[in-house]
């Protein structure tokens, strides 16, 4: 099947968008992930399940944007993606990444806290309420 040339170039700048968002999924996972696994058999199921889930999501982008046309140079224009934005962008984004996820999680815990602090009153009420019986 021969293709044209516009359609040749998306094909490859699809799959070179691909590799750079390859590299943000895989900093994402790096910062969630953090620098120790307390167990090889742990840090194996979750690299396999990390590089499952990213297939599955390059193979859907790719399907929407170039139908899934898979050849050698989709690969390595992925791969070139990939390197790229781990030699330019990786460690710029992953210090702003490690800033959204403290944030995030700082927004977690104060929504948290929010939703326990009334049944902690009334723990703390009835508690002290019993303790005054005795």
């Amino acid at each position: 099947m021969v293709l044209s040339n516009f359609i040749q170039f998306n094909l490859l700048f699809y799959s070179f968008i691909a590799g750079i968002f390859t590299g943000i999924l895989f900093d994402i996972y790096r910062v969630m992930r953090g620098l120790e696994v307390p167990n090889k058999f742990i840090g194996f199921i979750e690299d396999l399940l990390f590089w499952i889930l990213t297939a599955i999501i390059i193979f859907i982008f790719l399907l929407y944007s170039n139908d899934a046309i898979m050849g050698i140079y989709v690969y390595l224009f992925i791969g070139i993606g990939v390197y790229i934005y781990i030699k330019l962008l990786s460690k710029k984004l992953m210090y702003i990444e490690v800033k959204m996820m403290r944030g995030l999680a700082r927004i977690i815990r104060i929504i948290f806290k929010l939703m326990v602090y009334p049944f902690r009153l009334l723990f703390d009420y009835f508690l002290v309420k019993d303790k005054n019986k005795e």
